[in-house]
């Protein structure tokens, strides 16, 4: 495996993911931002991207082990919709069985690229 996630001592342990990713890999593969096409709420719409990236990188030769990195964009955050997006991510993550996460980026964004999409999910992987 090209990744090694890691905790370092003095760093918050974040249940949902790990802080640092080593990769030690040679070919690098950037999955373009992911959406659900379907589903109105915020944690279906999370599930169905992380599912989309895990498909992107089946297709690269890759799996959720190989990613290096995630940016979670989500219109209109608000602290109040983090159980959402963390519904999403264990649904998500259940299906793939998958842990640790990787390192990822949350950030609010005005909107996206139609407005029935809630979230976008962009990922960077490393497979030896």
């Amino acid at each position: 495996m090209a990744i090694t996630l890691l905790n370092p001592a003095g760093l918050p342990e974040i249940p949902v993911y790990r802080q640092v990713s080593v990769a030690s890999g040679s070919k690098l593969v950037f999955i373009a931002g992911q959406v659900a096409w379907e589903g109105d709420d915020l944690a279906t719409q999370v599930e169905q991207a992380y599912l989309n990236v895990a498909t992107a990188l089946a297709a690269a030769g890759g799996s959720f082990d190989d990613v290096a990195k995630l940016t979670v964009y989500v219109v209109d955050w608000t602290p109040d919709k983090m159980p959402l997006l963390l519904e999403g991510i264990d649904r998500a993550t259940a299906k793939l069985g998958v842990t640790p996460v990787p390192p990822a980026s949350l950030l609010g964004v005005a909107a996206l690229d139609v407005p029935e999409h809630l979230v976008e999910i962009e990922a960077t992987a490393v497979l030896d």
